[in-house]
């Protein structure tokens, strides 16, 4: 994904979130002045306090969570992808997904070209193509330009696949087209999936990290094509029952 900290213009910009070391010596804190000994006139005050403490971290912990996780709900996730296609080889084949991230307002699609590296059981490489736009939750597919950032980026990619567990990431990458804002100070993180393949579903239920903002992110691949060479057609063609003898004369001597 694109590195945090680049001048593109057109992406969103987060709000780094306050360290966790911070906000926890600040509660501690605030939690130790409400456990001193207090004088009757003010326990109604310092009640009403800890009970107010008590709701924003509540209210804390439900909320951090939702904005870590940025990415909707695998069902949603599912429900944007085309049928899966069955293939022979549990791994090679492309692999599609279609995600909105609700914390920057981006949208991808990944497309993953798995190939097996001949001669070996286990070693894959390929490439992976990103297409990514910012926009509102409402805008799933790419289209006009409204002046926010839309481009694609294809890797060069290897991994390993073992017993049902895939590892698949970028090498090096390639900025392919800028549909819409600028490529000023483009810079890009590799990204990289980990997880297992669903055979009965087609799909590799995947984590991806680029060692930037995307930290475990959920990430589902379907299977949408698969590489083999179908088997030509085998049409036997057949005389008709009855063959004119065209050495005689027609209706017309």
């Amino acid at each position: 994904m694109i590195e945090a900290g680049s001048e593109t213009v057109g992406e969103k910009t987060s709000l780094p979130a306050p360290p966790a070391r911070s906000q926890a010596s600040h509660v501690r804190a605030t939690l130790g002045a409400a456990c001193r000994p207090a004088s009757s006139s003010s326990l109604a005050r310092r009640s009403w306090r800890s009970q107010w403490i008590l709701s924003v971290l509540v209210l804390v912990g439900l909320v951090v969570p939702s904005l870590a996780r940025g990415q909707g709900t695998v069902a949603e996730q599912r429900a944007r992808l085309p049928p899966p296609a069955t293939c022979a080889d549990p791994v090679e084949g492309v692999w599609r997904s279609h995600q909105f991230h609700e914390t920057w307002e981006e949208w991808g699609i990944f497309t993953l070209e798995i190939r097996r590296v001949p001669g070996s059981e286990t070693a894959l490489t390929g490439r992976i193509v990103n297409r990514s736009w910012y926009a509102d939750a409402t805008v799933s597919e790419p289209g006009n330009c409204r002046g926010e950032l839309d481009y694609l980026v294809t890797m060069q990619a290897d991994g390993e696949y073992r017993d049902g567990a895939v590892r698949f990431g970028g090498t090096s990458w390639e900025l392919n087209a800028v549909y819409c804002g600028s490529s000023f100070g483009f810079a890009y993180n590799l990204d990289r999936f980990s997880g297992v393949i669903d055979s009965e579903l087609q799909e590799f239920q995947s984590v991806n990290n680029d060692g930037g903002r995307y930290i475990d992110v959920p990430t589902v691949f379907r299977r949408v094509e698969c590489f083999e060479t179908p088997p030509a057609p085998s049409i036997t063609v057949q005389p008709p029952p009855f063959v004119p003898d065209l050495d005689r004369p027609g209706c017309l001597g």
